[in-house]
């Protein structure tokens, strides 16, 4: 019997195929000048973003979807890619003030940048509707704040069946969607561990989609636990391995958060000095994420697997 892909929406549905690239593969092919990328935050896609940054010569310009990010939109912003963000949050999380963003926002350094706020509700429903085929969302979410205040894309109308007040946020429907996820096989099935967020609403509403992994198995192995397939083959373009891809943030059931090294990063983000010294090191300073690895050490990085398995086991209840 001949096989079919699952039709999605028309054109969308991605085929069966081999699609493991490097990450310098993917980006090349998918990620271009004034490309709308949405970005996942768990994990952190981070050795796609520093793919990314080390193409800056070609790829500028970008608009940024997210819900929340702490640090890694600001390898982008700092870098002087980007003109405008859609977002619900960007700062540094327990790391302390991100000043690569609000430098951009207060002075416009590296260059001006435009926030399009909203909850972190709002921004998960608009990729929602995108997923569905719709133009916008209605939710409660954004009423009782200033956000539509400052926001006029958010229109509040009358349900038309209570009557009551209702804001409705448009669509976000991303160029390129990139996100960092537990493991794959070879034709683009992705499984997460945990917590993923709104990691599939991302891949369902981008119109290209490139996933980096902590492995890549089997589809055998994929079968045997499908309930963790999250996002189908048809939804992914392309598949990049890149072991600890989420540093310096944590895999769920690989490895844990490196708190010291984001300590330490957002020290050095105090200043542009700082940021361009961190970013000429970690970033341009190795030619891929093995070697930013290497850089790090993977000695530290097997620390934080292990101390990720100390405290949590996949399949555990603790």
């Amino acid at each position: 019997m001949k096989f079919e892909p699952i039709p999605i929406r028309k054109g969308r549905a991605k085929p069966p195929t081999y699609k493991i690239m490097t990450a310098k593969e993917a980006i090349t092919q998918f990620i271009h000048d004034g490309c709308y990328l949405g970005m996942s935050v768990s994990a952190a896609p981070a050795a796609l973003i520093w793919e990314i940054v080390r193409q800056r010569d070609r790829i500028k310009n970008l608009t940024l979807s997210i819900t929340s990010q702490i640090g890694m939109s600001s390898a982008l912003i700092g870098s002087d890619l980007v003109n405008k963000v859609e977002m619900a949050y960007n700062w540094g999380g327990i790391e302390g003030e991100d000043k690569v963003f609000r430098r951009a926002v207060e002075k416009g350094i590296p260059r001006p940048l435009e926030v399009e706020d909203y909850s972190n509700y709002g921004c998960a429903m608009r990729w929602e509707a995108a997923s569905m085929g719709l133009d916008f969302m209605p939710v409660k979410s954004q009423l009782g704040s200033d956000i539509i205040k400052y926001n006029p894309r958010i229109k509040v109308i009358d349900d038309p069946y209570t009557g009551k007040p209702v804001a409705l946020v448009p669509a976000s429907s991303p160029d390129v969607g990139i996100m960092h996820c537990a493991r794959a096989d070879e034709i683009g099935n992705v499984q997460c561990y945990g917590l993923y967020g709104n990691t599939d609403l991302l891949a369902r509403a981008s119109k290209k989609v490139i996933v980096s992994v902590e492995e890549i198995v089997t589809t055998a192995e994929i079968r045997r636990m499908p309930n963790l397939t999250v996002i189908p083959y048809y939804y992914v373009d392309a598949i990049v391995q890149a072991p600890f891809g989420a540093h310096w943030r944590e895999s769920n059931y690989y490895y844990h958060h490196d708190l010291a090294y984001g300590l330490d990063a957002y020290r050095q983000f105090a200043t542009k000095e700082g940021f361009d010294a961190w970013a000429d090191k970690y970033i341009h300073g190795t030619k891929d994420w093995d070697e930013y690895c290497k850089l790090v050490g993977y000695d530290r990085l097997n620390r934080l697997r292990l101390s990720e398995s100390k405290y949590q086991k996949f399949g555990e209840v603790r």
